[in-house]
């Protein structure tokens, strides 16, 4: 059953055994990079398996770095899949302007401290939005598609994913921007430690160039 269709890749919710092995009994979430027409066939084919086997090892290094993520089943470099666990639980972003306040600043600190154990890693996950975070019932979070996920420690990459998770809960949840992503730097500087301070003023920075280049772009 197709879940989501996106640019780069399909996701589909299939049964476990129908995809892996007749005995198992749980669904299972295929991820399949699909082709695109418009690049050279061997380039295409390249990018497509360099990047499935680059978001399984980021899902991994991620879990080794204390982020609930999904379990990584199978790597399918020539279908261009990976098969992984389906997480039971609800996007964040449908649940998080429903929180009382009290609950939701703690839901944003645990994302603040997840995202910092990343960049202690040496991962940033490019693409941080609240839809990209399942909530389950034991309050754990889990962050999935690291499709545009790279190894990357330098500050300036840093401070882009900061940047962009306070764009999307701007997109998404204007009304509470400002005190869920308070929440998140605070999760943030608790977990990163020293050196949190100089990634959040890279996000300042990020944030200043953006105004500055749209005030240009006026002119």
């Amino acid at each position: 059953m197709l879940m989501k269709k996106g640019a780069e890749a399909n996701l589909y919710l299939e049964q476990f055994a129908r995809v892996l092995h007749h005995a198992g009994e749980s669904k299972v979430v295929v991820k399949h990079r699909i082709s695109k027409r418009y690049r050279n066939p061997q380039i295409d084919k390249q990018l497509r398996e360099s990047r499935t086997t680059l978001e399984a090892k980021l899902f991994s290094d991620a879990k080794r770095a204390g982020v609930p993520t999904p379990l990584v089943y199978e790597v399918d470099c020539v279908g261009m899949r990976i098969v992984m666990e389906f997480i039971e639980g609800q996007q964040v972003k449908l649940v998080l302007e429903k929180m009382g306040p009290k609950a939701r600043r703690n839901l944003c600190r645990l994302i603040g401290r997840q995202v910092a154990c990343l960049h202690h890693a040496g991962i940033v996950h490019g693409d941080l939005t609240t839809s990209n975070m399942i909530l389950t019932r034991e309050g754990k979070v889990y962050f999935v598609d690291f499709g545009l996920g790279e190894y990357n420690p330098s500050l300036e990459a840093r401070g882009v994913d900061l940047h962009l998770l306070r764009r999307a809960l701007q997109s998404i949840h204007f009304r509470i921007t400002e005190d869920a992503y308070r929440a998140v730097l605070s999760g943030y500087q608790q977990e990163f430690g020293r050196g949190a301070g100089e990634v959040i003023k890279r996000v300042e920075e990020i944030e200043r160039r953006g105004r500055y280049v749209q005030k240009e772009g006026r002119v």
